[in-house]
């Protein structure tokens, strides 16, 4: 027999009754009935019950044994007694008596409990990681992590891509987050970057002759942590195709995506054929270009009904052609009180408040805004938006610019509030036509909105002779439930044109040369036009996992100051190590 085990603690089933077997793992728990020693035995596979009673030859050690102890157990493999059955777990129906245990690594006193999944302080399951991982919910989190790429791996190859892999040493790139220096020791005062993206190496493959790229790729980018991206470094499927249009990159990729939804999606729906919605239809539906699709919540324009209306704070505002009101329908929500609380809640968000209309029994309208603007245009109002009785609508009004993100924050807090937004789907959809450039107010000048890298609809004619702010670009996300989950782009693969678009964000063609040298070289010697995208992998698998937390779906993450408290990094470098680098630590002064 083996050293430690014949089977793992997931597989003895009926057919196994009446065999001599060895299992090695952890103890899970340790029951004691009336004299009778119950121990759940687990490993990585699953949880067999072994049993020890005064007569086995084992009890006296099983006496002995504690919580996460790991040990060797031979016994014989028996039917469970009738009425004891644990249909819960495949090994439910059978149970080893105990005739030998070896004790192969005790376990001092725990920090946290492994069995059962209450809620414990972060700091403690981070840092004793390797305890938390043995918990149930967190262990099967990883194991589908895997078994997703396992899912994008197959459904990338069978899509004709091939899977390269790119630097991780590289030079500091423009994607719009701080870079992770690393000091070169060869080259002094120099230094490396650690990729935010393979952006202009999956590019160049593109240069090179290859066709259909992909990578399950390491970024990492030095930005402050959130509940949705994860401090450091984060993973994403990275795509690059050449030779294609905007819509061929949307049929290679679509089945993909839908495909690992529905392979860990436990029976919930997903969205067959997704939607193309414009960045500005997005904004102005749903306050958000990364839409929740489950809310059934559509905003819309309703200065009309406001215009020269006796509400004189919306209707000066609207004497400016640039002022906007929108009107967020809110079906159920048709309570003063219920009114009352989501202006609260506005007052909360900073904003003066939240106007609101709501409809009583009979149609009629209450609340200030309907007292000021009379029953005739209350009721347009609630023609216009489709509501009844017991519905109500909240209203934002100002400059659309400033006010369409906090829009978008009310439509969601309405959704969850009213119960209207159905949990149990995932709703896919991709936002495109997105504006290539925006103003930046604080440094007065135009920047990119969003890739550098994209080519513009209308190409370099439009960058001639188009107002800036009008272009839109071949750029696209892919949104999923509220988050983005994917963003990409047709490429600027013409150096004119790439000179031309940089130009109007304020570089010139020498630094596009310094910055960007090897792919603007590159797209002197015959570029094929080219496309792609990046999923990110983390956010895809908190989705599928049903978390809101990337540390839910991670094996070694850091805590909210990026730190990592296993390790125990970031760590102060040796003199000798600073030394060998040409590196002097200048602190900050201590408050």
């Amino acid at each position: 027999m083996h050293r430690y085990r014949s089977h793992t603690c997931g597989a003895l089933r009926e057919s196994h009754i009446g065999e001599t077997v060895r299992l090695s793992g952890w103890v899970h728990r340790v029951r004691d009935h009336g004299g009778v020693l119950f121990i759940d035995l687990r490993d990585h596979y699953g949880i067999t019950q072994c049993v020890a009673d005064p007569d086995s030859a084992a009890f006296h050690d099983a006496e002995k044994l504690r919580s996460e102890w790991v040990v060797r157990t031979d016994g014989k493999v028996r039917r469970r007694p009738e009425g004891t059955d644990n249909p819960e777990l495949p090994t439910g129906q059978v149970e080893i008596y105990v005739s030998e245990i070896e004790v192969l690594g005790p376990a001092a006193e725990l920090p946290l409990p492994v069995f059962g999944e209450q809620e414990y302080p972060e700091d403690i399951r981070l840092k004793y990681r390797f305890l938390d991982l043995r918990r149930e919910k967190l262990h099967q989190n990883i194991m589908t992590r895997g078994a997703i790429v396992d899912s994008m791996r197959k459904r990338m190859k069978e899509q004709g891509f091939f899977e390269f892999q790119t630097p991780i040493l590289t030079a500091s790139s423009p994607e719009g987050a701080r870079d992770f220096l690393v000091p070169s020791r060869i080259h002094p005062g120099k230094f490396y970057a650690l990729p935010q993206a393979p952006q202009q190496y999956k590019q160049l493959i593109m240069m090179s002759g290859f066709d259909r790229y992909f990578q399950i790729a390491p970024c990492f980018r030095d930005e402050d942590p959130r509940a949705d991206r994860l401090p450091g470094e984060f993973y994403q499927l990275d795509v690059e195709m050449s030779f294609v249009t905007q819509d061929d990159v949307f049929a290679a990729m679509e089945p993909v995506i839908t495909g690992v939804f529905e392979d860990f999606a436990n029976g919930k729906p997903v969205t067959k054929n997704w939607p193309r919605i414009p960045f500005a239809e997005a904004i102005r539906k749903y306050g958000t270009d990364k839409p929740d699709l489950r809310n059934p919540i559509v905003m819309q324009e309703v200065s009309e009904h406001f215009r020269g209306s006796g509400f004189k704070v919306f209707a000066r505002m609207l004497e400016d052609p640039k002022n906007q009101v929108w009107a967020i329908p809110a079906k159920g929500g048709g309570s003063r009180a219920f009114a009352d609380r989501m202006n609260s809640w506005a007052q909360g968000e900073g904003q003066p408040g939240l106007g609101y209309i709501f409809w009583r029994e009979g149609g009629e309208g209450a609340g200030p805004l309907a007292n000021n603007i009379g029953a005739e245009r209350t009721a347009a109002v609630r023609e216009q938006l489709g509501l009844q009785e017991g519905d109500a609508a909240f209203f934002v009004a100002g400059e659309p610019d400033k006010f369409w993100k906090f829009s978008g924050l009310a439509r969601t807090k309405l959704g969850e509030e009213l119960n209207l937004i159905d949990k149990d789907r995932f709703e896919l959809a991709w936002i495109v036509d997105f504006p290539m450039y925006e103003y930046n107010e604080e440094d007065k000048k135009v920047d990119f909105s969003h890739n550098p890298f994209s080519m513009p609809q209308g190409g370099l004619e439009a960058l001639q002779t188009q107002d800036p702010l009008t272009i839109k670009a071949f750029q696209y996300d892919i949104a999923c439930n509220g988050y983005e989950i994917a963003s990409g782009g047709i490429r600027n693969h013409k150096p004119e044109a790439m000179v031309k678009a940089f130009q109007i964000a304020g570089y010139g063609e020498e630094d596009v040369v310094e910055r960007f040298g090897g792919m603007y070289r590159a797209f002197q010697y015959g570029a094929p036009p080219h496309g792609g995208m990046a999923a990110g992998l983390d956010r895809i698998v908190m989705l599928l996992c049903g978390t809101t937390n990337l540390r839910e779906i991670s094996l070694f993450p850091m805590n909210q100051q990026a730190v990592d408290l296993l390790m125990g990094a970031p760590s102060e470098a040796t003199t000798k190590q600073l030394r060998e680098l040409h590196i002097r630590v200048n602190l900050p002064n201590k408050g």
